[in-house]
């Protein structure tokens, strides 16, 4: 018993330390990654600040789908919709001669498509599969041509903005989103805090159930879950996060127009976490960061990019099908396997 015990200590001891580094690994490499977009407005010109600040926007803008795709099992193919509502109620809220009030618009733009996300979920969540897919793009569509063909959002055109807005505090003006820098970190720290607010939804009760209803729903239908109240959650939560990240998009480009809403602008979002990696937050904001690399590399080559784009995609799925966080993960994992396997 004592020689049994003997050995078994070794062998705890080597996995204790093992798994330390494993968790030092997956926490520096965010970190340095997060120090490193900090410093972007410092060392580089302003053009890289403007792109890195766009490529945030769409990280968000990905996170939001990841949480139906990736935690819930819910693809849609209409996702464009509700970051289309969040930059046209920022768009409409704007005053013509003066910036509007961040207290106003961003919480009217987190609710429009908050609203629009319940209401909308209503609906296509009592459809599944290849139904719910078209479903939601049905429902985009139908979004699209109400900016488009009406006067309310302004046609073809949209609506141009031309003050961004800004955050007071009765004199006192806390936050200018006119400012490039200013607005580049408030949307890095608005990154962070969605990544946060994800990672929280997804370890609280709500987000295990969310697992469950992935893997297999009829089970948690038999277990006595609320199956639909769950699915609807999910929907309107990654709704409001996506019009939250098409508020921030309409501020820095000083537009909306109805492509926004678009269907290949949800194919897009939903290229980039296939290339990151479904059901991992940190794959989605990988892919968005690689997908707009691709995007800028292929466009200084020819003017037919999207080719290069769809081939390098595909070449992605055929040979690494969890995406670029399955290869980071082997990346991380395999030299610290090797060291607990010599200890």
């Amino acid at each position: 018993m004592n020689r049994a015990s003997d050995v078994g200590e070794p062998v705890l001891g080597a996995a204790a330390p093992a798994e330390t580094r494993l968790l030092r690994r997956e926490v520096v490499l965010p970190l340095f990654a997060l120090v490193l977009l900090a410093f972007v407005p410092i060392v580089g010109s302003a053009f890289y600040t403007e792109v890195v600040t766009r490529v945030m926007i769409l990280a968000i803008f990905a996170l939001s789908l990841d949480l139906l795709v990736g935690y819930t099992g819910l693809v849609s193919f209409g996702h464009a919709a509700f970051f289309g509502i969040g930059a046209y109620a920022y768009a409409l809220l704007s005053p013509k001669n003066e910036a509007a009030s961040l207290w106003l618009t961003l919480p009217a733009a987190i609710g429009a498509a908050a609203i629009a996300a319940a209401l909308v979920g209503v609906f296509v969540l009592r459809t599944r599969g290849i139904y719910f897919i078209m479903v939601t793009l049905a429902f985009a569509q139908m979004f699209y041509f109400v900016f488009h063909d009406t006067d309310f959002g302004r046609g073809s055109d949209g609506i141009t903005v031309n003050f961004k807005p800004d955050l007071k505090l009765g004199d006192i003006t806390l936050i200018d989103l006119g400012n490039s820098n200013q607005f580049f970190y408030f949307v890095l720290a608005m990154l962070v805090a969605a990544f946060l607010f994800l990672r929280t939804v997804l370890a609280s009760p709500l987000g295990r159930a969310l697992h469950g209803i992935k893997v297999n729903e009829h089970r948690m239908l038999s277990l006595g879950y609320h199956v639909f109240g769950y699915k609807l959650a999910s929907f309107t939560i990654a709704g409001t996060l996506a019009g939250f990240a098409g508020y921030l998009s309409a501020v820095q480009s000083g537009f909306a127009n109805p492509e926004i809403l678009s269907w290949h602008q949800s194919g897009n979002v939903l290229l980039m976490i296939i290339l990151g990696g479904t059901g991992t937050l940190y794959g989605a904001i990988g892919g968005a960061f690689v997908f707009a690399l691709l995007e800028q590399v292929f466009e200084a080559l020819t003017v037919h990019w999207q080719l290069l784009l769809g081939l390098t995609i595909i070449l992605l799925v055929l040979f690494l099908p969890g995406g670029l966080s399955e290869f980071v993960a082997r990346v991380i994992r395999k030299p610290v396997r090797e060291h607990a396997d010599d200890e």
